[in-house]
């Protein structure tokens, strides 16, 4: 009985373990979804697209030219996150956790939500300055909501944050410089594709919208962080689905029996 008795509550605590990590990953999920919708928004705006996205633009507008291999904007972005990651690898060397090549998933996905986000907006047509002004403003209000919900999921960091966080780890240096250090880098690189495949500094990817991004998005997730209270709720429910499930059968049971 005493064995039974342990046995069911290891079994418990097993599900429970499971239900909570695929609650967490499904709300990871949405978190990006919503990440990559402010990025695609800052894509349409043509004011500048936000940093992560910078480099792929650049490509992806190379490859539109028949300049650079014609990859979507989330192809260019899951290649440089590999890139990323393997450069952590390359930073840290023993200390990388292998934990983290689950960033490579994260990452995968962010390019794969990218393009689902781009077509989604494909509508969306900005040529004058307020309309660009207004699309930038809305990108990273939703850019910012998105990165503020997917801290709080705890999951496996982007590609885009683990960089940084290596550099940090490995220098001894302020999270917050080699992340300015690392952003920084990203845009300079994409004004360098700008002029390698068309000769000019491409407005429409390195912009004021750009710089208005690498200041206000993070802004915008500090003071949403002060009101996150009802996310980590959120996050900490545990859904029911087996009795969701038979609620469902017993219901359709009824229909069919009627």
């Amino acid at each position: 009985m005493i064995n039974s008795e342990n046995g069911f509550i290891t079994a418990t605590s097993k599900k429970e373990r499971i239900v909570s990590f695929l609650w967490q990953h499904l709300l990871l999920v949405c978190s990006l979804f919503i990440m990559t919708l402010g990025v695609a928004v800052c894509v349409r705006s043509n004011f500048g697209s936000s940093v992560i996205s910078s480099i792929p633009l650049a490509m992806t507008l190379a490859g539109a030219e028949g300049k650079a291999p014609g990859l979507t904007i989330g192809d260019y972005t899951n290649i440089m996150n590999i890139v990323l990651v393997f450069g952590q690898i390359l930073i840290l060397r023993r200390r990388f956790e292998k934990m983290q090549l689950f960033q490579l998933i994260i990452g995968f996905l962010f390019g794969f939500l990218l393009d689902v986000n781009m077509y989604l907006t494909s509508s969306v047509i900005c040529d004058t300055l307020l309309t660009k002004s207004a699309a930038q403003l809305a990108g990273c209000l939703i850019l910012g909501l998105g990165i503020a919900f997917e801290i709080r999921c705890g999951s496996v960091t982007m590609p885009g944050e683990g960089f940084p966080a290596a550099i940090s780890k490995a220098g001894g240096i302020p999270f917050a410089k080699a992340k300015i250090c690392v952003d920084i880098s990203l845009v300079v690189i994409a004004v360098i594709l700008g002029y390698a495949y068309f000769g000019k500094w491409l407005w429409n990817v390195v912009g004021p919208g750009t710089l208005f991004a690498m200041f206000f998005v993070g802004m915008v997730v500090r003071v949403l962080d002060k009101h996150m209270g009802w996310f980590d709720r959120l996050l900490h429910y545990r859904p029911g689905f087996r009795r969701y499930l038979f609620g469902l059968a017993r219901y359709l049971y009824s229909k069919v029996n009627r």
